[in-house]
Formats: C-alpha cells, sequence, structure tokens
C-alpha cells in the first residue's frame, strides 16, 4: 500500500512597492534619457556665462560712489540673475516637466507603470517628487555659481553683495525655487494634454505670453498678474520699488511667495486627480 504525499504550495504574495521605490524607479527613468544632462549642464552654462557677461559690463562702466546705493544693490543683485537668465529657466523647466510625463505616454511606458504600481497617485507624487529635486539642484548650482562669480567681480567696485544680506539671499532663494515651479506646472499641463508638442507650447503660454496680457491698471487685473508665477518671481527679485512704474496695486513679497507655493501645489493636485481618474 502506497502512501501519497500531497505537496502543498503556497504562493508568497508580491509585496506593495514602498514610496521610496517608487522614487528610485522614477529616478533611474529621468536619467535614462542622454539628453537630460546635456540640456541641464548646457542650460546652466548659459545662465552662467550670460550673468557674468552683465556683470562685466557693469563693472567696467560703473565708477565707484556714482548712484543711490540701493538702486545699485539692485542693480549688483540683476547682474547676477537677470530677466532672461529667469527666461531659461522658466523654459527648461516648464518643457522638462512636461516632457517627463508626455515622453512616458508617446512610448506606452505610462500602461507599464500603472499596470506595475496602480497606485497613480503615487506614481505622479513620485514624479513630481524627482522632478522637483533634479530642478531644485540645477536651479542652485545654476543661480548659486553665478551669484557667487558676479558679485566677487564686483566686489572691487564697492558694490558686490553677500548672500548673508536677507535681500540677497531673497534673491537668490526666489530665482532657485523658480525653476521646479515651473517645471511642475508643465508635469501638470503634460499630465492634462499627453502629447509633448502640446504640453510644451501650453507651458509656454502660461508661464511666458500669459503675463504680457495682463497690467496693473485695475485692481483685478492686477490680482491676476500677481498671481502668475513670473511676475511673482519679478517682484521677489526687487529689493526695492524705486525706478518702476507706479501703481495702486502693487505686488507684495509675501504675496508672491504664496503664489510660488499656490502654483506647485495646485499644479501636483491637479496632475493626481486627473491620471487618478482618467482610463490610459
Amino acid at each position: 500500500m502506497s502512501t501519497l504525499t500531497a505537496t502543498a504550495t503556497t504562493s508568497t504574495p508580491l509585496r506593495r512597492p514602498r514610496f521610496g521605490d517608487l522614487l528610485a524607479a522614477e529616478w533611474l527613468k529621468f536619467w535614462s534619457l542622454r539628453s537630460i544632462p546635456w540640456v541641464l549642464g548646457l542650460g546652466a552654462l548659459v545662465v552662467i556665462a550670460a550673468n557674468l557677461k552683465s556683470a562685466q559690463y557693469l563693472h567696467d562702466h560703473y565708477l565707484p560712489g556714482d548712484g543711490d546705493p540701493v538702486v545699485m544693490k539692485q542693480v549688483a543683485l540683476n547682474a547676477s540673475f537677470d530677466t532672461a537668465s529667469a527666461d531659461i529657466l522658466m523654459l527648461l523647466g516648464g518643457g522638462l516637466g512636461a516632457i517627463v510625463i508626455t515622453g512616458e505616454y508617446a512610448t506606452g511606458l505610462i500602461r507599464t507603470t500603472l499596470a506595475a504600481v496602480p497606485d497613480r497617485r503615487a506614481v505622479l507624487l513620485a514624479k513630481a517628487g524627482v522632478l522637483t529635486a533634479v530642478l531644485l539642484g540645477f536651479g542652485a548650482v545654476s543661480v548659486g555659481v553665478s551669484f557667487a562669480l558676479t558679485q566677487a567681480m564686483l566686489a572691487d567696485r564697492g558694490i558686490g553683495q553677500s548672500i548673508g544680506d536677507p535681500t540677497a539671499l531673497r534673491y537668490v532663494a526666489a530665482a532657485a525655487l523658480f525653476a521646479p515651479v515651473c517645471g511642475l506646472v508643465g508635469l501638470c499641463l503634460g499630465t492634462l494634454l499627453r502629447h509633448s508638442a502640446g504640453a510644451v507650447v501650453g507651458t509656454v503660454v502660461v508661464l511666458f505670453f500669459l503675463p504680457s496680457f495682463v497690467t496693473e491698471r485695475y485692481r483685478w487685473s492686477a490680482d491676476l498678474l500677481h498671481a502668475l508665477p513670473f511676475p511673482a518671481w519679478q517682484r521677489l527679485a526687487r529689493t526695492t520699488l524705486a525706478g518702476m512704474r507706479p501703481t495702486d496695486y502693487p505686488a507684495t513679497v509675501a504675496g508672491s511667495w504664496v503664489t510660488y507655493a499656490v502654483w506647485a501645489l495646485a499644479s501636483v493636485v491637479l496632475a493626481t486627480v486627473v491620471i487618478q481618474r482618467r482610463d490610459h
């Protein structure tokens, strides 16, 4: 008489990915595009070179003692990060944010990602976290190096600024944070449109062109203008309102920081809601 031995096989349930695992996966996917390091590196070099040229011009044409010290402080800070540099950070950050998500839609990788990780909100938050970290580092390096080099150049003219000055620190912080704010706006539009060209164009329209259609003439239009990222950076970059066109409805520093925070948080929340409800 033979004894039949039954072997019971138990299946081990798959471990649910932790958020740290998602961050690591998104980090690898982000840097898998070989063009990204080149884009960030060249972007940083262009920003630094442009500001050095501006500082060199100021150094060669400024005589110690000329001009109001308060105004010259603003001029010296502008040489470390001017409007053209802000445009570069805005377009690069916003475009990169859009491509991070639309690239996956274009290749179909988004379906694989969401099949492996059904929690769509966690996937979007991981993308936003990686994008924010990269662009914050990019902004901090670009602006920090530019500030150090330009102010060292202007030091012998007596107008070089120290990062220990609260207004100079605010100037640098506002510029460094501008890139990730724009990047999250691009990520949101990319999630909404799911098309690379459309998302990049939409990002440029919202961040770059929209402020030019709004003025401070009326209270409602001034409030709308101050609620946009680019005008918010412009106000944070102003250490004095001297020399600016008078207005009855000027922007405030506190309100501009709030604008930064609202755009960043609203972009992530809206993108999270869309990716959760949309059928991919």
